[in-house]
């Protein structure tokens, strides 16, 4: 089938990399713009194009694909399908009418739930026990089209948001291919979705969700450091300073006499174990942090170095 891939982040490439390998025609390859990046602001490709160029594809970087010659230059590549995952922009009706197969897109989560920028951190932040991939045809409205395909993965007790990215990139690079075959054979049958979704919408990830509010239960903030690794990480403050959360654990607030009379955020214990917190509801241990300006550590070899005792405040 000839093709049309449109994506950006590491989590398009598993795809684009797939239909390759299937010997789908990918007449072309459109991506984001290159974008500085560190000290030098140097441009830098994006994963999608930097796979694209190692294939041997053509790549497109428009500013705006809703531009009349960028949607012209995609009338003429005569694509049966585009396929669309990550990438960034909004696709217009304009576009969705060029492929005779439609816009299909490969979305991370099991819609009509989590619709949205960030349904991977989302399934974590929100406790979901299984989460997966659904192939869609798109529509105008966000993540409402029809659906083709659809599989499912558990979500492991200390599942992160990184480990679930990973898993989900590699469920929708397989099943993408899968539906392209099944598409091309005629034997897809489409399942409409319904209007309203049973989940929050999936709002794009902020560095701010990462500060820590000891005000919340201890599951919740255990959740929220799983489902904000690698980024954008959780964080807390102590003594004027950053103290960055990596690896918690949710302990009984009751195995501590002095847990009845801390206030959240509250140090109840502080040993070679972690380092115990009190929250609304019961404690978080901190097993794995950083202080601004030091490494990260075991709680073990963070307190050889910095004095954290029962009392202290952390936020």
């Amino acid at each position: 089938m000839k093709l049309v891939f449109m994506g950006t982040p590491d989590f398009a490439v598993g795809t684009l990399q797939e239909i390759v390998k299937a010997g789908h025609e990918v007449a072309g390859v459109v991506t984001q713009p290159d974008r500085p990046k560190g000290r030098g602001k140097t441009l830098q490709p994006t994963p999608v194009k930097a796979a694209a160029q190692e294939l041997g594809l053509t790549v497109y970087q428009p500013k705006s694909i809703k531009a009349p010659e960028f949607v012209e230059t995609l009338r003429r590549l005569q694509p049966e399908a585009i396929v669309v995952v990550a990438f960034g922009q909004l696709i217009s009706k304009e576009i969705l009418e060029i492929p005779p197969h439609g816009c299909l897109n490969v979305h991370a989560s099991l819609l009509p739930k989590y619709r949205g920028a960030a349904p991977v951190q989302w399934a974590v932040l929100c406790g979901e026990k299984e989460s997966g991939v659904t192939v869609m045809r798109m529509d105008e409205g966000l993540d409402t089209g029809d659906m083709l395909a659809k599989e499912s993965v558990p979500l492991e007790p200390d599942e992160t948001g990184g480990s679930l990215f990973g898993k989900l990139s590699a469920l929708g690079a397989r099943l993408l291919a899968e539906t392209l075959g099944e598409l091309e054979k005629g034997k897809l049958t489409a399942e409409s979705q319904p209007a309203d979704s049973p989940t929050p919408y999936a709002a794009m990830i902020q560095k701010s969700m990462g500060c820590i509010d000891w005000q919340k239960d201890a599951k919740e903030i255990e959740r929220l450091t799983r489902g904000l690794d690698p980024w954008p990480g959780t964080f807390t403050h102590f003594k004027g300073k950053t103290l960055k959360i990596f690896k918690v654990r949710v302990c009984s607030q009751n195995a501590w006499e002095s847990c009845k009379e801390a206030v959240p955020g509250q140090v109840v214990d502080a040993n070679a174990e972690g380092i115990y917190v009190k929250c609304c509801q019961d404690c978080l241990r901190i097993e794995e942090l950083q202080l601004e300006g030091k490494k990260r550590m075991q709680a073990a070899d963070f307190l050889r170095g910095c004095r954290i005792e029962a009392g202290d405040i952390l936020g």
